[in-house]
């Protein structure tokens, strides 16, 4: 119920606010990098929010995460997985009665565009082999997001151990499909969002959604959270008229 929702949210938002200041003022919300065109686009389509200019950062879950830790002002954090979320809750560093699954995504595996690499994967598939002597691109697999899901689902075909001593490790999921972009590696594991906002890629194949965790990008507010429409921008990009952006970029929108 959508209504009771925001009526939730602004009210948990307005508890803890500071006055409001008649100038305009910074929203900062903390976001995966892989949202960076899709929120955008919902930001511009939002516009200005009651005298508050709304700041997105963009990295990896796991930095931002960290970051919220050590007081970063965000006031709203999307997180590309469940993990990092619940890191955050478990130090009350979240408002958790806000916190929803906004979005899903899928995980692919790129060549450069012009690269005649052709590769269904599947249990077993010669990924060693497609490299060709080259590294496979991934956000790091220890901490972010992206590259957690990778290395799930290339254990669970059986090539991790082929492939994990042949791996280029990135802070984010696309500082992994710049290196692709680039051709410095001749494949990568990205979401397949990523791949459709880079025209110097081309998607190789996707993997199975049973060979990895759900991909699940969960949103809250923070404890720091002292604008009263910090709720309001929540409860927006929840809402079904973010719907329609969330899709164009390629993400699935979890209800």
């Amino acid at each position: 119920m959508r209504g009771a929702y925001a009526a939730m949210l602004i009210a948990s938002a307005t508890a803890s606010a500071a006055p409001v200041c008649a100038q305009a003022d910074q929203l900062l919300v903390f976001a995966a990098a892989s949202l960076r065109e899709a929120l955008d686009a919902q930001l511009r389509r939002h516009g200005p929010l009651e005298g508050y200019r709304v700041v997105p950062s963009y990295a990896a879950t796991s930095t931002l995460a960290r970051q919220i830790e050590r007081g970063a002002p965000a006031e709203l954090f999307i997180s590309a997985d469940v993990e990092w979320m619940d890191y955050l809750a478990a130090r009350q560093l979240i408002d958790s009665k806000s916190r929803v699954r906004l979005l899903s995504n899928r995980l692919v595996l790129v060549s450069a565009v012009n690269s005649r690499i052709r590769l269904p994967i599947e249990a077993g598939f010669p990924l060693g082999a497609a490299l060709d002597g080259g590294r496979l691109a991934l956000a790091d697999p220890d901490h972010v997001p992206a590259g957690k899901y990778a290395k799930a689902a290339l254990e669970s075909l059986g090539v991790w151990a082929e492939v994990s001593g042949r791996i280029t490790r990135s802070e984010n999921v696309r500082a992994a499909l710049a290196l692709v972009a680039r051709e410095e590696t001749p494949l990568g594991v990205v979401y397949r969002t990523d791949a459709l906002a880079e025209k110097r890629v081309r998607v190789v194949d996707e993997f199975p959604a049973r060979s990895h965790p759900e991909i699940v990008y969960p949103a809250a507010l923070t404890k720091a959270s002292r604008s009263p429409v910090a709720a309001k921008l929540l409860y927006f990009l929840h809402s079904p008229a973010a719907r329609a952006i969330w899709e164009r970029y390629g993400f699935a929108v979890l209800d």
